[in-house]
C-alpha cells in the first residue's frame, strides 16, 4: 500500500471521488454513535449486578469495628474499605481516606482546598499573584477543566513512550515557586495508554520544588485495568518512594472503583501522608458528618478482598479487549503504510490515542459526527483544548456494542482518509 505522500495529484483526485462517495453513504445510513467518552458499556455494568444482592434488609450493617453504617459518623471510611483500598493500591490502611462515589469530587476539592486555606500552612493560593500547574498532554481533559476553572495558569508538558518529560518537568519545578503541582494519570494514561517507567517514578519522587507547597496529583485511575492477563504494566508505588526521596509529603494519590463495579456508585479514596491526611479531615469535618458507607460497606462485602476484585477485572477485560482489538486490527488493515496518522496499543486502561497529520484532527471529528459518530473534541486532550498541532484524538471503545463499534471505526477511518487526502491536495 503506497503512502499517500507518493501519489501524484491525479491519483489522490480519484480517491477523494470514492471516499467522497463512500462518505455521502455513510452519512445516508443514519448512524447515532457516542464514542466522546470512556464510559463502561451497559454488560460490563452488569456484571456487577448481583453486588445489589449483598446487602438487604435482613442484613448485619455493622463495620468490623462495631459502627452501625446506617448512621452519622466516621469521616473518613470505615476500616475494612480502607483495608481493600489498601490492597487494591499496595499502600497501608492508615494512609488511605475512603470518600463518595468517584475521584474527580475529591481532586476538586483538594484543589478548592489549596486554593482557599493553602497546603500545611502555606499561603493560599488564592492569594498568590501567580498559580501555574504543569499540565502533561495528551492527557485527562477533566483534569484541566478543574485548574483552569479556579484560574490557574496550566503548562503543557510533552508525554515521552515513558511518561512526562521529566527534564522540562525538574527544570520548571525547581525554578518556578509559582509551580504548584503536576497532573499525572501514571498507569494507561488517559488516553495514550502509557504507564510511567520506573525511572520516571523515582525522578518524580525526587522532585526539589521550588515551592514547598507543590503536589503530585496522582491519578491512578487505571490501577487494575489490565486487558491482558499475560501482558500487564506494573509501575512503582509513588507513596513508598517519595517518602524514600525524602519528600513524603509532595504526592496526593487518587483512585475509585468507579470503572470497577458500577461508575456512578462506586468507591473512591486519596491516599497521602498522615501530615496531608491530617489537614484533609479538619477541612471534612466542616464540610461532611461522613460519605456513604453503606456503600462502602457493600463493596468489601461483595469483593471481599483483591483477589476478588482481580477475578472481576478479569471479566471486565474480556468484555474490553475485543473492542479494543477490532480497532487496532481496521486501523492497521486500513491506515497501516499510508502515512496519514499513528496510534497507540494500550495493554490497559480506556483509550487508544490517535495521531492524525498535523492540522487535520478538528476536520476528521467534525466529519465524524456529521455522519452520526461523535468523539471527543479535538484538542480536549490538551489544555484550554489547544492541541497545538491539531493531530490527536481520542478513541473511547468501551461504550457502544462491537457492531455498532465496528461501524464507527470504519466511518472513522473513512474520515481520516478524506481529510487527509485533501490535506494532501491543498498542500500540492
Amino acid at each position: 500500500m503506497k503512502s499517500y505522500c507518493e501519489l501524484s495529484v491525479e491519483e489522490l483526485k480519484s480517491i477523494r471521488e470514492e471516499l467522497l462517495a463512500a462518505y455521502e453513504d455513510a452519512k445516508g445510513k443514519g448512524l447515532k454513535l457516542d464514542m466522546s467518552r470512556g464510559k463502561p458499556s451497559p454488560s460490563q455494568l452488569d456484571l456487577t449486578m448481583d453486588m445489589m444482592d449483598t446487602l438487604t434488609s435482613e442484613s448485619e450493617l455493622k463495620a468490623e469495628n462495631g459502627f452501625d453504617c446506617r448512621n452519622y459518623g466516621v469521616l473518613d471510611g470505615i476500616p475494612e474499605a480502607k483495608n481493600l483500598i489498601a490492597q487494591m493500591m499496595d499502600v497501608p490502611a492508615e494512609n488511605v481516606i475512603v470518600c463518595g462515589n468517584a475521584s474527580l469530587p475529591i481532586m476538586y476539592d483538594t484543589i478548592s482546598r489549596s486554593m482557599t486555606h493553602g497546603v500545611l500552612g502555606s499561603t493560599p493560593w488564592c492569594k498568590l499573584d501567580k498559580v501555574k500547574f504543569l499540565c502533561p498532554a495528551p492527557g485527562y481533559d477533566r483534569h484541566f477543566a478543574i485548574t483552569q476553572h479556579f484560574g490557574i495558569e496550566m503548562i503543557t508538558i510533552p508525554m515521552l513512550p515513558t511518561g512526562p518529560d521529566m527534564d522540562m518537568v525538574e527544570k520548571l519545578v525547581s525554578e518556578d515557586e509559582a509551580v504548584k503541582g503536576i497532573w499525572c494519570v501514571p498507569k494507561y494514561s488517559n488516553p495514550q495508554g502509557i504507564s510511567y517507567s520506573d525511572e520516571t517514578v523515582r525522578r518524580m519522587a525526587s522532585l526539589k520544588p521550588a515551592a514547598k507547597d507543590f503536589r503530585i496529583f496522582w491519578d491512578n485511575a487505571y490501577a487494575v485495568h489490565h486487558l491482558y492477563e499475560d501482558q500487564q504494566d506494573e509501575i512503582l508505588e509513588i507513596l513508598s518512594e517519595c517518602a524514600k526521596a525524602g519528600n513524603p509529603d509532595m504526592v496526593y494519590e487518587f483512585c475509585s472503583s468507579s470503572k470497577i463495579s458500577f461508575a456512578g456508585s462506586g468507591i473512591a479514596a486519596m491516599i497521602s501522608s498522615q501530615a496531608n491526611l491530617d489537614a484533609v479531615r479538619k477541612s471534612m469535618t466542616i464540610q461532611t458528618i461522613g460519605y456513604d458507607k453503606i456503600n462502602q460497606l457493600r463493596h468489601v462485602r461483595y469483593f471481599k478482598n483483591y483477589d476478588g476484585i482481580k477475578a472481576h477485572m478479569k471479566k471486565q477485560a474480556e468484555e474490553l479487549r475485543p473492542k479494543f482489538e477490532a480497532v487496532l486490527s481496521r486501523l492497521d488493515k486500513e491506515l497501516g503504510g499510508l502515512g496519514i496518522g499513528s496510534w497507540t496499543r494500550p495493554r490497559g486502561g480506556y483509550f487508544i490515542s490517535f495521531d492524525a497529520m498535523e492540522g487535520c484532527a478538528k476536520a476528521i471529528v467534525a466529519k465524524c459526527k456529521e455522519a452520526g459518530v461523535v468523539l471527543t473534541g479535538a484538542g480536549a486532550t490538551f489544555p484550554y483544548g489547544n492541541d497545538p498541532k491539531d493531530s490527536n484524538i481520542r478513541i473511547a471503545p468501551s461504550y457502544p456494542s462491537a457492531e455498532e463499534m465496528a461501524m464507527a471505526t470504519e466511518l472513522f477511518i473513512l474520515c481520516v482518509k478524506l481529510v487527509s487526502v485533501e490535506k494532501f491536495l491543498e498542500s500540492k
